[in-house]
């Protein structure tokens, strides 16, 4: 491991590191604009200058690797210098440079409070300018509804051209022209349609890219911050809430390197209007066959008359995709209470048997693991727009090489290069009997993963279909020692506490397609909907329909009675992510209106129905939960799943249907009601579908 002297103070670093990562592990800052340790390096703003001992001229610290220094004279470390004369009027000088076009907007840059250019001109510059010549002006670029440019301010860093290319995988950014001319454009002058393009919000060290549904809305020292996770998909990105009074302004990523690294879905970070409309902010009940106004008393009241001496076999509970534990919790305890075994959180109709054990639902390796994969093959899925941050990191593996990727399923863009190996389980079947080639990458590979998505898992047999891809992990050595490759990705953020809670039905008990089908002919009374939107609710009948949940959509639409539950930055509660980490999601606002927490909601309506819920805080719920599912309390922490459950699953199967797998999310940017209710998401759906339409001809 070489050894260096920084600053008079001997350290001993990696092999690798470059010069400005020896720094920081001496505990030194260096300023810099362009380098990010998430990107290339391109070495070409040089603020980051030291002086090497020996070297005629300060080096930029980001290119110049350790290993390339050499020791002195009589075999003494190298010297470095960060903070001597030379290197002050070094970076003076870049400093000045950069500042000698940079426009004076400060005072209305929504990059102001936490702009490097600021930090940094006030810690290296000068007080001072020397440059009296007109400004350099560049003309704004539209690059669609989530970015808004000011490329004036640009200081050609590139980290968002890199970030594009590199990380998001689609080059819809870079620079034309040299010189003092250059600029920052898209290629074709259209918008950006990659799910990640947000993000280059957040690496544009000055006020060139901004967020432009938050432009002008406050400033970040007016915000209340609180960190919490997202529940736009099953990834369970580490994110802020930016709030201020109520309202919630915006949201950013948080660095979690086993989860998101630094990344989130624009979804994620731009869905934040969606929480503000279509908000039920009261009970409603449906009178005269209209929803009109209520109190909390008129609508528990109205429930209890309709309940009360019911068999609890009428009785049904569904659950959706962005419910927390905790209400799962209380539900499946009052259903049951009640008498119904017909309760069930798989809208999409999926075959998760949470009885056969956790690993036969959990992304087993890890969402990091992908980082260790030398081959993957997906199937029913198409990561990039059901988990667009898990695809980001397989494009991160991919970019390294010596993986082999292979895909079954609807063909799509992915960002990086597969084979495709057929459209449905025949080929699985294929595979999985050693009939392909990709067979052999797999059984060669010392570390074969299978992604088996929602696709391939939402159909009728879907029991054959799991039941081959883990005979095939089986064969090709996937659950080998600490190893085990068998995962599934999910796309609802409630799936798997909802299967570790037994969300499902019970002995006797009807699934999703099984509820709205006696609800449609009768044979079920009462359907109670927890935040449920994806289903058929015409399928429901004449049935009485309790709604409980944050926005009007689809439920709300066909409920008898509504009760408003908080939506998830209006409430504390614990989501367990795809690979089987529980977090827990705080409380950022309160919730709107008359609005309650939900599990609070269901703890008094149990009350009025005369089967109390024996808890009175969330304290006291979760401490029942914990006993029910020990693993849920470790918080932020992945227990590994039994992996022989995924040699149970590998048994004989029946025959698989010739139908082709399809996709689990046909629109990204609308898969749930906060983001049907978001403007920003429609704009962008509206961007998505006119760009594929273009690109396949039928669009002018």
């Amino acid at each position: 491991m070489p050894k260096l002297v920084i600053d008079d103070r001997e350290i001993e670093v990696e092999d690798g590191l470059t010069l400005i990562q020896a720094c920081e592990v001496a505990g030194v800052e260096i300023p810099r604009f362009c380098y990010h340790e998430r990107l290339s390096i391109a070495g070409n703003c040089r603020m980051c200058l030291v002086e090497v001992a020996g070297m005629p001229k300060p080096v930029a610290s980001c290119a110049m690797g350790v290993n390339d220094l050499r020791p002195g004279r009589d075999g003494e470390p190298p010297q470095i210098h960060t903070n001597s004369p030379s290197v002050k009027k070094a970076r003076e000088g870049v400093m000045e440079f950069l500042l000698i076009n940079h426009p004076l907007d400060c005072p209305i840059c929504d990059q102001g409070g936490e702009c490097d250019l600021q930090d940094q001109a006030m810690a290296y510059g000068i007080d001072t300018s020397r440059y009296v010549e007109n400004k350099r002006a560049v003309e704004d670029k539209n690059i669609g509804p989530l970015i808004k440019t000011i490329m004036t301010r640009c200081i050609h860093c590139t980290r968002c051209v890199r970030f594009m290319t590199e990380v998001a995988g689609v080059e819809e950014l870079g620079a034309i022209g040299r010189g003092e001319d250059m600029e920052i454009a898209t290629y074709l002058e259209q918008g950006m349609t990659s799910e990640l393009s947000g993000n280059v919000i957040d690496l544009c060290p000055v006020g060139a890219l901004t967020s432009k549904p938050y432009a002008f809305a406050a400033r970040p020292w007016e915000l209340r911050k609180t960190e919490t996770v997202d529940v736009m998909d099953a990834v369970g990105s580490s994110i802020r809430v930016d709030a201020r009074g109520r309202e919630v302004m915006r949201i950013l990523p948080r660095n979690n390197d086993a989860v998101n690294e630094e990344w989130i879905s624009d979804k994620t970070r731009f869905v934040w209007d969606g929480l503000r409309t279509q908000r039920l902010d009261r009970p409603y009940l449906r009178r005269d066959g209209r929803l009109r106004p209520a109190t909390w008393e008129d609508a528990f009241s109205a429930i209890a008359t309709r309940l009360k001496n019911k068999d609890g076999q009428r009785f049904a509970a569904i659950v959706g995709d962005l419910a927390a534990a905790e209400e799962m919790f209380a539900l499946k305890d009052l259903a049951g209470r009640l008498g119904s075994p017909h309760t069930d959180c798989r809208q999409d109709g999926a075959r998760h048997d949470p009885g056969a054990g956790r690993a036969g639902y959990l992304f087993n390796s890890g969402i990091e693991g992908i980082e260790e994969a030398d081959a993957i093959l997906l199937v029913g899925t198409a990561p990039r727009g059901e988990a667009s941050v898990l695809n980001a990191r397989i494009r991160k593996r991919w970019r390294r090489g010596d993986v082999a990727i292979g895909l079954i399923g609807a063909e799509a863009d992915l960002t990086y290069d597969y084979d495709y190996l057929g459209a449905g389980p025949e080929t699985l079947q294929e595979l999985a009997g050693g009939g392909t080639s990709f067979h052999g990458v797999l059984t060669q590979a010392e570390r074969p993963m299978v992604i088996l998505g929602q696709a391939a898992l939402a159909r009728s047999d879907a029991e054959a279909v799991l039941a081959l891809a883990a005979k095939l992990a089986v064969e090709t050595g996937m659950l080998a020692g600490d190893w085990n490759g068998f995962n599934v990705l999910h796309t609802a953020a409630a799936r798997v506490a909802g299967l570790d809670l037994g969300f499902v039905p019970g002995a006797g008990g009807l699934d999703v397609a099984g509820i709205l089908a006696a609800a449609g002919s009768g044979d079920l009374d009462t359907v109670y909907l927890l935040g449920a939107d994806e289903i058929d609710v015409e399928a429901l009948g004449d049935a009485f329909v309790i709604y409980q949940g944050s926005h009007g959509d689809r439920g709300a639409q066909r409920a008898d009675v509504i009760l408003p539950g908080a939506a998830y930055t209006e409430k504390s509660g614990t989501y367990v992510n795809t690979e089987g980490r529980p977090q827990i999601a705080q409380r950022a606002v309160f919730p709107v209106g008359e609005a309650r927490e939900d599990w609070a909601i269901l703890r008094a309506l149990s009350a009025h129905l005369g089967e109390t819920l024996p808890y009175d805080s969330i304290a006291e719920l979760r401490k029942a939960m914990y006993e029910a599912a020990p693993h849920l309390g470790a918080i932020d922490t992945v227990e590994p799943a039994d992996a022989t459950a995924v040699e149970r699953l590998a048994k004989p199967t029946p025959q698989v249907q010739k139908q082709p797998f399809g996709r689990a999310v046909t629109d990204f940017y609308l898969t749930n009601p906060i983001a049907r209710a978001s403007r920003t998401m429609a704009e962008m759906s509206a961007l998505k579908a006119g760009a594929e339409q273009g690109a396949t001809g039928t669009h002018g």
